[in-house]
């Protein structure tokens, strides 16, 4: 499983009691061997402890957020990789399952920011002014470039690791990108190889983005990929890939 709980509501985005609960008791219920999760928050205090192995890291002064792995398989390695002046950043952990090891990136690739300015340039079209509009492409097009350059300091990494992989996450990037095809190379999409409908894992009320995904070794067989649009405990939505090792 993988998800961004946006520090599983710890400031109240949502008008909402017991989010951290709620996300909890739906991991129990899911009941996933291997759980990554972005924005995570110590803080919020989730018990996770059903998961007997786990990596967190996390930064930050005054906010403190973070990247976990959470695994029932002992964690035998285990990393991150920062990138250059970003908050954004990749774990990743080495796992061991009987006689395999596999290698689990969690990553969560630079925002965009731009939600706000979108939806007021969506409901008021008319009264938009041009500083406005360049200042959103601006924004946009900052944040593709360093997602351009987190995606080829993750493909350098992959490059060195000799293990089966699973790569999954918060990218803030569709399938048509530039930084999907870099980060995917000759992994499978989860989604695509065995997922339904619109894949939608972000709560964009225009269209139902994907821009959260599993990706996995082709030596790893993909079983089945389910998203939960009507888990609505953040601003994204968490996803499901059912995988066997061959």
């Amino acid at each position: 499983m993988s998800y961004n709980v946006r520090l599983f509501n710890l400031f109240q985005w949502l008008p909402k009691e017991n989010v951290g609960d709620e996300i909890k008791q739906f991991i129990n219920d899911q009941n996933p061997d291997i759980l990554c999760i972005q924005e995570y928050s110590e803080t919020a205090n989730v018990d996770l402890r059903v998961y007997k192995h786990k990596f967190v890291f996390m930064q930050g002064n005054k906010i403190r957020t973070g990247q976990a792995i959470f695994s029932k398989y002992p964690i035998i390695d285990k990393g991150n990789i920062e990138f250059p002046e970003s908050n954004n950043l990749i774990v990743y952990a080495d796992i061991r399952k009987g006689k395999d090891t596999i290698r689990v990136y969690n990553m969560h690739l630079q925002s965009i920011k731009i939600s706000p300015d979108v939806n007021e340039m969506q409901d008021n079209v008319d009264s938009i002014n041009q500083h406005k509009s360049e200042l959103v492409v601006k924004r946009i097009s900052k944040a593709f470039t360093k997602q351009q350059l987190q995606a080829e300091i993750l493909v350098k990494n992959k490059k060195e690791c000799s293990y089966p992989m699973i790569i999954c996450g918060d990218m803030n990037n569709s399938a048509f990108s530039y930084v999907y095809r870099s980060i995917k190379g000759n992994l499978n999409d989860c989604f695509e190889e065995v997922g339904n409908g619109f894949g939608q894992t972000y709560n964009f009320k225009y269209y139902p983005a994907r821009i959260d995904y599993i990706f996995a070794d082709k030596s790893i067989q993909v079983k089945s990929f389910q998203s939960f649009p009507n888990f609505k405990n953040s601003d994204h939505y968490p996803i499901i890939a059912r995988l066997m090792i061959e």
